[in-house]
């Protein structure tokens, strides 16, 4: 009898060893980092079924970060999260969806969702032929302006998710859908200071619509054409000296060297005459500074919104002075508009690099891309 009990005992041990260890050997789901290049502004991480997009950039200079779970609506009853980790928990595929930038409404289209969309402020600055069709049919709700957005209207559609633009952390209208349990997200895709930065932004968009695949392939698509080009200028033999912006009133706004535009001026291998400045934003000069380093720059690309000569004439009489006005190497992107006469440029172009570097690589080394049928830059009339 002893002898089996001590038996008994020894097996009691070895299961409840057994099951400590199993229990010991369950794997938690891993963490995968999802690859963002060139963005800075974001990240995004797998565990399981959850993504997690984590926001460190949503305006300039932002304390502020906001991390949101995003978990397949079929399998949200089942989970338990710890809703204070996380600003927002947003059941995926979203069918019904509020933005708040142009920038925003080519990822939309790219992605195939824009029919998930149903308001936006500001509707006249739309220029996507697609989206203009939806507005006129009362598909997409007119919502006031970015900077009074109508929160009744919004709180009306009932979208699952707003994505919110904001220049500061004070946005009374967020707040008050916060407040009526309406979710915001923050997109800060304009803080990009690099192309390609801005464009990866689509990766932001693909998991709201479950679409990661496809959101990495169009940016592969778009990241393998700008850098072909990129390498293409390379080639040239010459490095022509380029100026930008115009005067309003009496002060001339150009981009600084540590910009958007800048950047795509060096990529086209041209010489930005105001490449050395670190600002990521615009400069302000007056004329005279700007006529006596820039009067014999060879080429002058965004001159404000004019797209003809004998307009920038009658505005100032200064702008006949330089050489590129002269020789006739003005390029603006301003004669590109949508039916509602908004400008292509600033929606488009943050999501399409490539399409804004070929123009420039045609302007500077037209011998480089001969063929190519300028998209955003065109010559001054």
């Amino acid at each position: 009898m002893r002898n089996l009990l001590l038996l008994f005992a020894l097996l009691l041990l070895s299961c409840k060893s057994e099951n400590k260890k199993s229990e010991q050997s369950i794997e938690l789901p891993k963490v995968e980092q999802i690859a963002v290049k060139y963005a800075n502004g974001f990240s995004i991480e797998k565990s399981g079924d959850i993504t997690i997009l984590s926001i460190s950039s949503p305006w300039p200079n932002s304390e502020s970060a906001f991390t949101y779970a995003l978990i397949p609506k079929a399998k949200m009853a089942a989970m338990t999260l710890n809703v204070d980790a996380y600003d927002a928990i947003i059941g995926t595929p979203v069918d019904n969806i509020v933005v708040t930038s142009t920038t925003h409404i080519p990822a939309l289209e790219a992605l195939g969702v824009l029919d998930k969309l149903r308001g936006f402020p500001d509707t006249q600055y739309i220029s996507s032929v697609k989206t203009r069709k939806l507005i006129a049919d009362g598909k997409i709700k007119e919502l006031g302006s970015n900077h009074s957005l109508n929160t009744e209207m919004v709180i009306e559609l009932k979208p699952e998710v707003v994505i919110g633009f904001s220049i500061s952390s004070e946005n009374k209208a967020y707040e008050t859908l916060s407040h009526a349990k309406i979710l915001v997200v923050y997109n800060g895709d304009w803080t990009e200071q690099t192309p390609l930065g801005k464009a990866e932004w689509i990766k932001f968009f693909a998991p709201f619509f479950e679409l990661d695949d496809k959101a990495n392939s169009l940016f592969n698509e778009i990241e393998s054409s700008y850098l072909a080009v990129k390498e293409l200028a390379k080639k040239a033999k010459t490095k022509p000296t380029v100026l930008s912006g115009a005067l309003y009133k009496d002060v001339w706004y150009l981009p600084g060297g540590g910009s958007w535009a800048a950047q795509f001026i060096e990529d086209a291998n041209a010489d930005y005459l105001y490449k050395e400045t670190t600002e990521t934003g615009s400069l302000s000069l007056g004329i005279e500074a700007i006529l006596t380093k820039a009067k014999n720059a060879e080429f002058w690309i965004s001159p404000s919104q004019f797209t003809a000569y004998n307009e920038m004439e009658k505005a100032g009489r200064h702008y006949s002075q330089f050489d590129a006005f002269q020789s006739k190497n003005l390029y603006t992107f301003a004669k590109t508009k949508g039916e509602t006469d908004g400008l292509l440029y600033f929606e488009l172009a943050p999501n399409r690099p490539d399409l804004v570097l070929k123009d420039l690589v045609h302007i500077f080394h037209p011998d480089l891309l001969p063929n190519h049928n300028p998209f955003f830059f065109k010559p001054l009339d």
